[in-house]
């Protein structure tokens, strides 16, 4: 059974994810989210979030020969995300906690 979704995780987070994997360009991205996490996002909040996460220094784009833009994580990306997969274990590790406290 899936998860049920109130609402979709923030498109940064979902992008900084499929980039932890490696460098692609925005459909590759938008595909592994799909992928991982059930979620599809359209290209319009896909390429206003790369475009925020590259103003904001948490992805860098990579030279290329063709039309395709690639990104990846940059270091100061890689530690933000390890910030928030810790927040998120925190609160899972609470979630789980008071469940079996109920």
């Amino acid at each position: 059974m899936k998860p049920l979704r109130t609402h979709p995780p923030e498109p940064a987070l979902l992008i900084l994810i499929s980039l932890a994997a490696g460098e692609k360009h925005g459909h590759a991205i938008m595909r592994d989210v799909e992928a991982f996490s059930d979620i599809r996002m359209g290209p319009g909040s896909l390429y206003g979030a790369l475009e925020r996460l590259e103003r904001e220094g948490l992805i860098e784009p990579i030279p290329s020969d063709d039309r395709r833009r690639p990104y990846r994580l940059s270091e100061q990306g890689r530690d933000w995300l390890g910030g928030q997969m810790t927040a998120l274990d925190e609160l899972v590790s609470v979630g789980r906690e008071r469940l079996v406290e109920a």
